[in-house]
C-alpha cells in the first residue's frame, strides 16, 4: 500500500520523533511488566507450595459420626470432589508396623485410600495386597519399594491378634503426609475395625462373638479432596449441608492466599489503568504534534490523488509502528530486569520458582491492549489528517 510505505520513509527519515514516542512507551512499559512478572512469579510459587501439601485441599469430617454408603454416595458424583473416601472410628485406625523379617516396630496410623487421592502420586494406584507408607515411617523401619509388611491389631485383650500380610508399593515423599502412616485400600480398615468390633474373621483365623454376615457397614466420616483452592471454602459449605455435620479443613490459609492474589490482581489493574490513562494522553500530543508538523508533506501526498480517508491512515501506520518498537525494546529489558531481580532476590522462593513470570499468552494480550492503546491515541491525529484541506496548507507554507 502507497501510503504505508510514505508512513515508513517518513518515520525513518524523523526518527528522532520515533525515539521519542519510544522511549515514552518503554518508560511506562517496562516497570508495569516488571510489578506484573513478580506478581506472577511469586504468587505461582505460594500457589504452588501450597499445592504442593495435599492437606490444603483436604476436607475431613468431625468427630465421629454414623454414616451410611447410601449417604456418601452422592459426593462420588460432585464435580468438585476429586477423591473421597469414608473413615472408620478413629479408635481402631492405629497398627503396629513391621517389616516381614525385621525386629523393630512402629505403631502407625492407617488412611484409607484409593485411585485418584492426591497424597499418592500422580496416576499411582495400590494393587491388591499393596500399600504406601510415609516417608517418616519408611525410614524408622529401613522400608522401600517392595517390602513385605505386616499390620499387627493392637487389642491387648484378645486371644489372638490380626496379623495382615501387606507389601509396600509407594513410598511417599515428605509433603504428602506427616508421621508414621500407612496408605490401604479401605477394605483393610474396614477389615480392622470389624475385628475391633469382635466379628469372627474364619480367613485370618479370627473367632469373634458375631459372624461377618450380620455386619451392617457403617462410617464414622469421610475425606474428601477439592479439586482445586478456588474451590475448597465452598465444597467444604456443600458437605457439611448435605451431610449436617462439621468438618475440617485449611480454608482460612487458603482464602489467605486467595485475597492475596485478588488484592495484588486490583493494585496491578488500578496501576495499569493509570499508567494507560497517561501513556495514552502524552501518545494523543504527541501523534497530534506529528501530525502538525507534518502538514506540508501530508498536504502534497494529497495532492498526488491519495483520498482524505487514505490519508488518515498515515499517522495510524507510524503510531503502529511506533507501538511495535517500543513492545519489542520494553519486553527485552523486561527479560533483562528479571534475570537481574532473580539474581538479587530470587534464591528464597519455594521450589526455586523463577521470580518474574509472563506467559507467552499474556505477553501476546498485553502486547494487543498496548497495539489497541496506541491505535486510540493515533485516532485523533488521523482525524486531524484527514482534514486538512492541501491548498490551504500549501498557500500558509508559501
Amino acid at each position: 500500500m502507497l501510503i504505508a510505505t510514505l508512513a515508513w520513509r517518513d518515520l525513518i527519515r524523523d526518527r528522532f520523533f520515533l525515539l521519542c514516542n519510544t522511549a515514552v512507551m518503554v518508560g511506562i512499559l517496562v516497570p508495569l511488566l516488571v510489578l506484573f512478572g513478580v506478581k506472577n512469579g511469586v504468587y505461582a510459587a505460594l500457589v504452588g507450595q501450597m499445592l504442593a501439601d495435599p492437606a490444603n485441599l483436604q476436607i475431613d469430617t468431625a468427630g465421629n459420626a454414623t454414616l451410611t454408603e447410601a449417604e456418601i454416595a452422592p459426593l462420588r458424583d460432585w464435580p468438585e470432589i476429586a477423591f473421597v473416601t469414608p473413615k472408620v472410628r478413629t479408635q481402631f485406625d492405629y497398627m503396629n508396623i513391621r517389616a516381614k523379617d525385621g525386629r523393630r516396630i512402629r505403631p502407625a496410623l492407617v488412611i484409607p485410600t484409593g485411585a485418584g487421592d492426591p497424597t499418592l502420586p500422580k496416576d499411582a494406584a495400590l494393587g491388591a495386597g499393596e500399600v504406601a507408607v510415609s516417608a517418616q515411617l519408611a525410614k524408622q523401619l529401613d522400608l522401600a519399594p517392595g517390602t513385605e509388611l505386616q499390620l499387627i491389631s493392637q487389642a491387648e485383650d484378645r486371644p489372638k491378634q490380626l496379623l495382615l500380610p501387606a507389601r509396600v508399593a509407594i513410598v511417599l515423599p515428605e509433603s504428602a503426609t506427616a508421621g508414621a502412616a500407612v496408605l490401604a485400600p479401605f477394605a483393610t480398615l474396614d477389615l480392622i475395625e470389624a475385628f475391633y468390633d469382635s466379628y469372627s474373621l474364619p480367613e485370618h483365623g479370627i473367632e469373634g462373638t458375631k459372624p461377618l454376615a450380620d455386619r451392617v457397614p457403617v462410617y464414622s466420616g469421610l475425606r474428601a479432596y477439592a479439586r482445586s483452592l478456588e474451590g475448597l471454602a465452598p465444597l467444604q459449605a456443600r458437605i457439611e449441608a448435605q451431610l449436617g455435620m462439621g468438618t475440617t479443613a485449611n480454608t482460612r490459609a487458603v482464602e489467605s492466599l486467595l485475597g492475596l492474589g485478588r488484592k495484588l490482581n486490583l493494585a496491578l489493574a488500578g496501576t495499569a489503568v493509570l499508567a494507560a490513562i497517561g501513556l495514552g494522553a502524552a501518545l494523543v500530543l504527541g501523534f497530534w504534534s506529528d501530525v502538525a508538523r507534518k502538514k506540508t508533506v501530508l498536504a502534497t501526498i494529497a495532492l498526488l490523488g491519495v483520498p482524505g480517508r487514505d490519508l488518515a491512515l498515515f499517522p495510524v501506520f507510524q503510531a503502529l509502528i511506533t507501538a511495535a518498537l517500543g513492545l519489542v525494546s520494553s519486553f527485552v529489558l523486561y527479560a533483562i530486569a528479571a534475570q537481574g531481580a532473580a539474581a538479587l532476590f530470587g534464591e528464597g522462593l519455594p521450589g526455586e520458582a523463577p521470580l518474574a513470570v509472563i506467559s507467552a499468552g499474556q505477553g501476546a494480550l498485553i502486547s494487543l491492549a498496548v497495539l489497541a492503546l496506541v491505535a486510540c491515541a493515533a485516532a485523533a491525529a488521523a482525524w486531524s489528517a484527514q482534514r486538512l484541506d492541501p491548498a490551504s496548507v500549501l498557500r500558509e507554507g508559501t
